[in-house]
């Protein structure tokens, strides 16, 4: 009973101490001072040696100026304790008086106590940093190492020139740091990314990669390589990386993963020549059989994304081909599903494509091969407007992997089978939930969906223009071009000056880009610009006006018709630049510009 009486007791007194600290803290957060001085106080008699609670105490008597009671506390303490880190703090007192001199020479008194014992360092130098005192920390730091080689501070010295702005040292601590400790890469090439992407400093990216190089060219570990592989990927310059990556191959040749990652990033940064040989390479160099299939997976989406109609025979064929090299199993699970993709939505041959799929179903597979194969199947069912057996396969996809990625994306993908049949309502509830999903384009496809539900609708209550939009939307997801850019056409002349009209420009215009119409893709995206500047597709319209111009102005032979067309881009990238800065097109505008400026520090 006693003991038990005892436990009651020791819990009570901590939840009331635990109540007075955030009092305490509370107080101080609303700059009460007077009061949260006298609650720390309170706190600290009853736990003298807590550092935290003395600390807050000494901010309470500086805020409230009464710098002669925080002198006498801390000399108090440094005579109980003999913290040499106290000497900074009073200094720091002083200092906050305007007493420079009598700062300078506590400051110097505690430097001198690194000289007689480096590892005073670690106080010192922290309370040196807290009080923003950035030399004298970099100071405590190096005086410390002279006294003690082996001690070894670089990163935090590197964050502290990277605080005075003094770029070159940080990237040379940091450099060091991550070929002393690899294990510390990650962290610094964090450290060195924020750099990369502040305005602070724009001559940053290529002091780094200078750096880099002259580090590489002193050092020939491959550490280097990878190092310069990693920051040119930070560039989105793959084909640099990709001469890196090689020089890795050559002395590494079991490493080939970052190799085909490389490509992948290239293909998504529509990069495709680069792609293309980084793809051949992979081929020209392996035997390992999944490598080889996922090499020349990559190497046929990229002919099926630029394909003409005339092309589509030999791509079948190719695809044929390789399908009988590596055999029908669970590696080449990617072809086979090509295959059934490329059947169904570019032959129209949707039970050839049904045929691959079921027998893929037969071989041993993991859950998450059976959900790529069922996902596939079930957009074919789509295809074929068997709406509900659609739903099924996505629902089932749901069901086994709910808080996966694939999860989501076929949660998608059952909103917009609802949008497509036009159940709105159903599908607006999805999209809903859908706008908080974990990856952001799902979230962003989803919150583009449920915005152009719940606008047309307020706009439009018998939901006449958008049954007809989500019917094009499905005419495009079937792949026919033409017949989808009639009904959008169609819809532009029965809905004109409504609210329908901004998101039908804007499918139009990445209609006849993708038909390879540039000049009328720029009609559509200009009448967003000239009349619904207001609206939520205005960013869009201005960045893919962007991106046509400024491919215009590498491929356009007369030099005045590139800089025109260059000028032109940049123009509309400075439209999101300054006037759309929370578009998400923001970062990627403001490099292109800088690209097309002819900034060398990218």
């Amino acid at each position: 009973m006693k003991k038990l009486l005892l436990c009651f007791t020791l819990f009570f007194s901590l939840i009331v101490f635990s109540q007075n600290e955030q009092l305490a803290q509370n107080y101080f957060d609303k700059g009460d001072f007077e009061k949260a001085k006298i609650s720390y106080e309170e706190l600290l008699k009853s736990q003298p040696g807590n550092g935290y609670y003395f600390q807050k105490v000494i901010d309470c008597y500086q805020q409230l100026q009464q710098y002669n009671l925080a002198e006498k506390a801390i000399q108090d303490r440094l005579d109980r304790y003999k913290q040499s880190s106290l000497l900074v703090e009073l200094g720091y007192n002083y200092q906050l008086q305007k007493d420079i001199d009598k700062a300078k020479k506590h400051y110097d008194q505690a430097l001198d106590k690194i000289r007689k014992n480096p590892n005073e360092v670690y106080g010192i130098a922290g309370t040196f940093e807290r009080k923003v005192l950035i030399d004298y920390a970099l100071q405590s730091y190096e005086i410390a190492v002279a006294q003690e080689p082996l001690l070894n501070f670089n990163y935090q010295m590197a964050i502290l020139y990277g605080q005075l702005g003094n770029t070159n040292m940080m990237i040379e601590k940091f450099l060091n740091e991550a070929y002393s400790n690899p294990q510390s890469s990650i962290m610094i090439q964090n450290q060195l990314s924020r750099f990369m992407t502040e305005d602070a400093n724009e001559m940053f990216n290529e002091t780094l990669r200078k750096a880099l190089l002259v580090t590489a060219q002193k050092n020939q570990d491959v550490f280097w390589n990878e190092y310069l592989s990693w920051f040119y990927v930070q560039q989105k310059e793959y084909g640099k990386a990709f001469i890196q990556e090689k020089a890795i191959y050559k002395r590494n040749p079991e490493t080939f993963s970052n190799i085909v990652n490389l490509a992948q990033l290239a293909i998504e940064e529509k990069e495709q020549e680069t792609a293309k040989e980084i793809l051949t390479f992979v081929l020209e160099n392996t035997k390992d059989l999944e490598l080889l299939i996922q090499a020349h997976t990559f190497l046929i989406q990229m002919r099926i994304d630029t394909a003409q109609e005339k092309d589509f025979k030999s791509i079948a064929s190719d695809l044929d081909v390789l399908l009988k090299e590596f055999g029908i199993s669970p590696y080449s699970l990617s072809l086979q599903i090509m295959q059934a993709h490329f059947s169904t939505f570019y032959l129209k041959q949707a039970e050839q494509g049904k045929l691959v799929l079921n027998a893929a179903l037969e071989l041993p597979l993991n859950e998450y091969q059976k959900a790529d194969v069922k996902m596939e199947l079930a957009d074919i069912l789509l295809f074929e407007e068997k709406f509900n057996q659609a739903l099924i396969y996505y629902s089932q996809i749901e069901e086994d992997l709910k808080n996966d990625v694939i999860g989501h994306e076929a949660s998608l993908k059952a909103a917009k089978t609802s949008y497509f049949k036009g159940d709105f309502q159903w599908a607006q509830k999805q999209f809903k939930e859908l706008k908080s999903a974990s990856t952001q384009l799902i979230a962003n496809d989803a919150l583009e969906y449920f915005l152009l539900i719940n606008d047309n609708t307020v706009a439009d209550s018998t939901q006449t223009a958008l049954k007809q939009l989500a019917h094009a939307d499905y005419l495009l997801y079937q792949n026919k071009n033409k017949e989808a850019a009639n009904l959008f056409q169609a819809i532009l002349k029965s809905f004109k000056g409504q609210e329908i009209e901004g998101v039908t420009f804007l499918r139009l215009g990445k209609l006849y880009e993708k038909m390879g119409d540039s000049l009328s893709a720029l009609s559509q995206y200009q009448e967003i610009i000239d009349h619904h500047k207001d609206g939520i597709y205005i960013d869009e319209a201005y960045y893919f006006s962007a991106e046509i111009y400024n491919k215009q102005s590498v491929d356009v032979n007369q030099s005045s018709g590139a800089e025109q067309a260059k000028q032109k881009a940049k123009s509309f990238y400075e439209q999101i630049i300054f006037h759309h800065e929370d578009s998400i097109y923001f970062t990627d505008a403001r490099k292109k510009y800088r690209q097309l400026r002819g900034d060398t520090n990218l």
